[in-house]
């Protein structure tokens, strides 16, 4: 009986996470294409999106820290979102950016 409800314990966790991973990285998605409008500047293959006016985001694959920080401070020509995003959808599109530009 221990071993099932062990087992049903960790299958739950594993769906779960799984779950609000997926809701994390649609919100990340959306924000990328739409009120964040990423695709503008930043080529990701996952989203379509084909720009020259900011790295290739499929080339050097940043890590999630590497985006929030771009996303909330700026970098570059890319102005701060801190503001025009909240920092959950901060943290949604830098999940997105990090996990797709991987694939």
């Amino acid at each position: 009986m221990k071993i099932k409800l062990s087992f049903l314990l960790i299958l739950n966790f594993i769906v779960f996470n799984q779950s609000l991973s997926d809701e994390k990285f649609n919100l990340g998605k959306e924000i990328f294409l739409n009120s964040g409008n990423c695709m503008a500047c930043h080529s990701l293959k996952d989203a379509g999106s084909v720009a020259n006016v900011g790295p290739n985001l499929n080339e050097i694959k940043p890590d999630l820290g590497r985006v929030v920080i771009s996303v909330t401070n700026g970098a570059g020509v890319m102005p701060s979102y801190l503001g025009i995003l909240s920092k959950d959808e901060i943290e949604a599109v830098a999940y997105y950016v990090s996990e797709s530009s991987m694939k």
